[in-house]
């Protein structure tokens, strides 16, 4: 019996030592080496949650969400800044803050051709001005040479657009071969650019009139 008992115990205290050894094997010889911590390192998103604490609860009440958009709305001074630098952007030509219609290297190069000519267009707001006296003036004389010169001129303004559009589609075209180009939309963008006062456009000329486009 005693005889039974050892040799069922010798294989666990064989299996022990084996584990043993194999271990001792194991353990590298560089004493710098330190045993791992047994759990994956955390990210680094959710450790700066933690830190932060948890997220604020959402607004229930309407009035409660308008006080929050209050609160966290920027101060008056910094919107006026901010309506600053977008407008000296949008002067600039930055396309990131220019409107759709104006984006796009092809209507930058429209501007360019447009504005390095004068247009009669250009008088079409002062011309308005005129008609609108014209109505106003009690004067039947006055108010049918007016209404005569307003006639002419919107016809001769009418006239310079159609060939204003034409040219500088013809123009986009040669320039830019690989675009897809609508006459009448490049047509129409030149006469709306042609038409406003050189000071008042957005974006700002950025050539000089006689300039070879």
């Amino acid at each position: 019996m005693r005889f039974l008992r050892r040799s069922d115990d010798s294989p666990a205290t064989s299996v022990d030592t084996d584990d043993a050894e194999g271990t001792q094997e194991r353990k590298p010889l560089d004493p710098r080496w330190t045993q791992g911590k047994g759990r994956p390192t955390p990210k680094r998103r959710d450790a700066e949650s933690k830190r932060r604490g948890p997220a604020p609860p959402p607004p229930r009440t309407q009035r409660e969400a308008a006080r929050l958009a209050k609160a966290n709305r920027p101060s008056k001074d910094e919107r006026r800044a901010q309506a600053a630098e977008r407008r000296a952007r949008m002067d600039a030509g930055d396309d990131r803050v220019l409107l759709p219609r104006d984006r796009g290297p092809v209507k930058a190069y429209i501007r360019d051709v447009v504005d390095s000519r004068p247009h009669l267009m250009g008088l079409f707001m002062p011309l308005a001005v005129v008609v609108l006296i014209s109505v106003l003036l009690p004067i039947p004389s006055v108010q049918q040479y007016l209404s005569l010169f307003s006639l002419v001129v919107l016809f001769v303004m009418v006239v310079e657009g159609v060939t204003l559009g034409m040219r500088v589609t013809r123009q986009a075209r040669a320039k830019f071969p690989d675009e897809h180009i609508s006459g009448l939309g490049t047509g129409w963008y030149a006469f709306t650019r042609a038409s406003q006062i050189r000071k008042l456009r957005v974006p700002k000329p950025r050539v000089k009139r006689g300039a070879q486009v």
